[in-house]
């Protein structure tokens, strides 16, 4: 689980928007883009919780056709979704206190993922 949002910052100030949104957006079926409290006790809490609600199994059918181990990171991934938007007022953008955008990987090995931030205003 990785904060993005100095990243996003970054790139929407250079945009010079000053009124809009940002969208940002993981290329890949097992990625997941959000926003959190991007604190340590969530960090851990987040990715347990989606593995008590979908854990490993043989069962699903993503296993049964594949067999790559990753049925579970899939539906993770499909719950939470790949992308959030988040409005850009005064060329900043417009997040709680304690709210960060966050990318998280959901598969069983380490991936290396493209992110894409689209500022539209």
């Amino acid at each position: 689980m990785h904060d993005v949002t100095r990243q996003v910052a970054e790139i929407v100030h250079e945009s010079g928007v000053q009124t809009g949104i940002v969208h940002v957006f993981n290329i890949g079926s097992t990625g997941v883009v959000g926003t959190i409290e991007f604190e340590p006790g969530l960090e851990r809490d987040l990715p347990e919780i989606l593995d008590q609600l979908f854990p490993r199994s043989r069962d699903y059918g993503h296993e049964q056709a594949w067999h790559d181990g990753n049925g579970h990171s899939h539906l993770q991934a499909s719950t939470l979704g790949p992308s959030v938007t988040v409005p850009v007022t005064r060329n900043r953008l417009n997040l709680g206190t304690w709210q960060q955008i966050f990318h998280l990987e959901c598969d069983v090995k380490p991936r290396q993922r493209t992110i894409v931030v689209t500022v539209i205003g």
